[in-house]
């Protein structure tokens, strides 16, 4: 008996429906993706030139801690609401809102609490606020 030999196929997987799809989800996501341009605020602060204001000038300082406590000219206050804040500056400053208003916070300290010292410091009449930083070193 003679048998008749099949003959084989060759198996093999079709890569162009795979490819035309990896291609479409490209396109897709190229023209879906939004790109974000990062753009940086640059402020130039003005510079002054002039002498340092005499050490011996009443002014209210206002320390915010870390942990948002405040001490109004190196007395620390019970509580660091605002009531307790408007009291003791009102009592130092004896009604005169012209005297010069320094906050120094330090860096962890978060901005509610120092805003806080800026509304009560606002809402008394003061009008030469400022804050203190540190200066930079020449070598940063």
């Amino acid at each position: 008996m003679k048998f008749k030999r099949q003959r084989s196929q060759q198996v093999g997987v079709d890569l162009t429906p795979l490819i035309d799809v990896v291609f479409l989800l490209l396109i897709f996501f190229m023209v879906s993706t939004t790109f974000t341009k990062e753009s940086h605020l640059k402020v130039d602060l003005p510079e002054a030139k002039g002498q340092a204001s005499p050490s011996d000038v009443d002014q209210i300082d206002v320390v915010v801690t870390g942990d948002g406590q405040y001490l109004v000219n190196d007395r620390a206050l019970v509580n660091n609401q605002r009531p307790t804040l408007r009291r003791a500056i009102s009592e130092l400053a004896s009604g005169d809102q012209s005297l010069p208003f320094v906050i120094t916070a330090d860096a962890q300290t978060a901005h509610e609490y120092v805003v806080r010292a800026m509304d009560v410091a606002g809402e008394l009449g003061f009008s030469k606020l400022s804050i203190t930083t540190e200066r930079l070193s020449e070598q940063e």
